[in-house]
């Protein structure tokens, strides 16, 4: 049985591109959590919020899948444009954090090839690897789960779903910014 195809408004499709924030933003902090338990042996919220989100994975898929929606079998390039999009977001992002909070969530200091701790050679290819990945294998998925989730619901809902998403966002940033600059 073929997909059913829903015709989309820009409205839907900006609404689609937020679910998909959200969702690349949970497995993004599942993976940080994992990779961090392996290392240090118990949880650490490797996140900027209280909530299980890491927003940097979800702005990085969305900026990825809006670079690349038009690319069909293009393997090679997904993966340099992955790697140099992922590369230069996450060392805009440790810079950013690091002026606003003083703080930084990750030092690569130690890793052959760095940039001012920011990103290194290792994790730029490990970041063009998953952006292959996450295009090529989880995306599809992802979009398949979202718009057999469509046929369940109407859209209103999903639009009203989306949008007390973005208002615990707002909040949670809100309350994590103040913890970090020691006002909460």
């Amino acid at each position: 049985m073929g997909a059913i195809m829903i015709r989309k408004t820009t409205k839907d499709k900006i609404i689609d591109y937020i679910s998909y924030f959200f969702i690349y933003s949970c497995l993004g902090w599942i993976i940080e959590t994992i990779y961090a338990f392996i290392i240090h042996g118990h949880f650490v919220n490797r996140g900027f919020l209280f909530g299980p989100l890491c927003p940097i994975y979800g702005f990085g898929a969305v900026i990825l899948l809006l670079v690349t929606k038009k690319m069909y079998g293009k393997p090679l390039q997904k993966f340099l444009i992955a790697t140099i999009l992922f590369t230069l977001f996450e060392y805009s992002v440790s810079l950013l954090l690091e002026v606003i909070f003083g703080l930084r969530w990750w030092d690569y200091s130690n890793d052959f090839l760095n940039i001012q701790g920011r990103v290194s050679l290792m994790y730029t290819i490990f970041w063009g690897l998953i952006g292959l990945i996450m295009l090529e294998k989880i995306h599809p998925l992802i979009e398949n789960l979202i718009q057999k989730i469509e046929v369940r619901i109407n859209r209103n809902n999903k639009t009203v779903i989306v949008y007390v998403l973005i208002g615990i966002l707002i909040l949670d940033f809100i309350l994590s910014s103040l913890k970090y600059l020691n006002i909460f």
